[in-house]
């Protein structure tokens, strides 16, 4: 120990972290949960809006076993590690399709209770019996379920009821199997019955049920199946007919996958990845014994970053700590990248992640359709954001003027109002220029006969700095001149 001698202090991590709100980059998160667990496993398969852990817990249950349930490694990364809130939940483990039944076994009884270590227990599906099959008790009068912090179900004899005397019972059940869950559910559609919307087709339902947009849609777990990453890219324009939105696609990184950088541009074709509204993530990440896809973080820190930055989306994450341990390939070997090896990486349009003096950063600006698209607004990972957020906040501002007369106030209303948040952004370093005009050669008087008028609108959102160059030369005059004063 050093030795000390004066005053000092030290700083403890606050015991509980209040998420920060943002919806600039609101993660629509679809993929499996231990539904069982929650309060009402009957809705499991709805869309869940939640602002903190224990609200998805509630909602969704949560298992640290990942690889089976692969929404917890966002409920995780979002409210664990980076705080950051809301975020909207589609699970796709269907609780009365996705199951198996288990035989009856026989559970021994002790001090007036009995723990039936069986996991991923529909409660609702416990039947307990007497030891010779002659009873079947009941629940709440013959006795209580409740789930243990292990998940394993615990049966608590009633004193009052017809179990009160026994030693022994026996208990049938049905579980969730998350292994019965396949791209297809992930990719869901529609009930042609009932109407229903599942999987990443239920991202239609964001808007009316939460009148929100989505910002990022992502799939940790199974967007590294080619069907699952095409199924989001079509997903990210024309929802609900009119907004936009980034996905954030895993590359595959186990055995079968890509385990080395140099193949990375291989990796990138088969999965498909080309949508200027993607970003190709590879490869995993880890905090200790937890493995993160790298989605999961990926999309906890841009939330993050955009929350801290007044919910504007105009800075990359892109050289900002993840909070993780160290990167890795879906069997935990360690990944081990330069900045080279990386900017490999970003020049066949991939995010990776480097260690940076102990710390490890997401590294890479460009989208997925680099570089086969180097236009500014879709090569750029935070322009393109930039431009899909103030084309859906158009749309949400101004939806309450439609059906308005088509005159000179309306369009006036609108920019003026346009240009004032423009100028507003451009102040806050936000973006260097932001303007929107009406122009007469864009609204023939047949157009706007036909209830159609037209605004134009000019964004310049900062790019990334993403290389900073400094020319060093040997100036030998300054050695001279400091020389020059040396006596003979």
């Amino acid at each position: 120990m050093s030795y000390k001698h004066g005053v000092y202090v030290s700083e403890q991590e606050t015991s509980l972290t209040t998420p920060i709100e943002g919806t600039a980059g609101l993660q629509v998160i679809i993929g499996t949960a231990p539904v069982n667990l929650a309060e009402d496993p009957t809705t499991a398969m709805q869309p869940k809006l939640v602002y903190s852990f224990k609200e998805a817990v509630a909602a969704l249950g949560y298992s640290d076993n990942w690889e089976k349930y692969t929404l917890c490694q966002s409920m995780d990364a979002c409210f664990r590690v980076f705080a950051i809130a809301p975020i909207i939940l589609i699970n796709v483990l269907d609780p009365t399709k996705h199951t198996k039944t288990n035989e009856a076994k026989a559970v021994q009884i002790s001090n007036g209770a009995a723990t039936y270590d069986v996991l991923d227990v529909l409660l609702s599906s416990v039947v307990v019996k007497s030891s010779d099959d002659a009873t079947t008790y009941v629940k709440n009068t013959d006795y209580t379920l409740e789930f243990t912090t292990g998940g394993e179900v615990k049966i608590t004899i009633l004193p009052t009821g017809a179990a009160a005397e026994a030693t022994a019972v026996k208990v049938s059940s049905t579980n969730i199997d998350s292994t019965k869950v396949t791209e297809t559910d992930v990719i869901g559609g529609t009930d042609a019955t009932t109407g229903k919307e599942t999987g990443i087709e239920a991202v239609r339902l964001i808007y009316p049920m939460f009148a929100m947009t989505p910002g990022l849609l992502l799939a940790p777990g199974w967007s590294q199946k080619a069907t699952v990453a095409a199924a989001m890219q079509a997903k990210t324009e024309g929802i609900n007919g009119v907004y936009s939105c980034e996905c954030l696609i895993d590359l595959d990184c186990s055995s079968s996958g890509c385990i080395r950088y140099s193949n990375l541009l291989a990796a990138k074709a088969a999965a498909g990845a080309t949508n200027k509204h993607t970003a190709a993530l590879w490869p995993m990440l880890s905090i200790g014994e937890k493995h993160y896809r790298y989605s999961a973080v990926f999309g906890a820190l841009t939330a993050y970053t955009d929350a801290n930055n007044s919910d504007v989306p105009n800075l990359s994450p892109s050289n900002r700590d993840t909070r993780t341990t160290s990167v890795i390939l879906e069997d935990g070997t360690p990944v081990l990248l330069d900045q080279e090896q990386a900017n490999f990486a970003n020049g066949v349009g991939i995010i990776t992640a480097l260690p940076v003096s102990g710390v490890i950063k997401a590294w890479g600006n460009n989208t997925a359709a680099y570089p086969t698209n180097t236009d500014p607004k879709d090569r750029w990972f935070a322009t393109r954001r930039f431009f899909t957020w103030r084309g859906n906040a158009f749309i949400l501002t101004y939806f309450q003027k439609v059906d308005n007369p088509a005159n000179t106030r309306l369009i006036e209303n609108i920019c003026d109002s346009e240009n004032m948040d423009g100028n507003a952004l451009r102040a806050s370093g936000a973006c260097a220029g932001y303007r929107i005009t009406f122009l007469a050669r864009e609204n023939p008087i047949t157009a706007m006969l036909d209830g159609t008028i037209k605004f134009h609108m000019y964004l310049a959102p900062y790019v990334p700095a993403e290389n900073i160059e400094n020319v060093l030369e040997f100036d030998p005059t300054m050695l001279e001149e400091a020389m020059s004063g040396v006596a003979e």
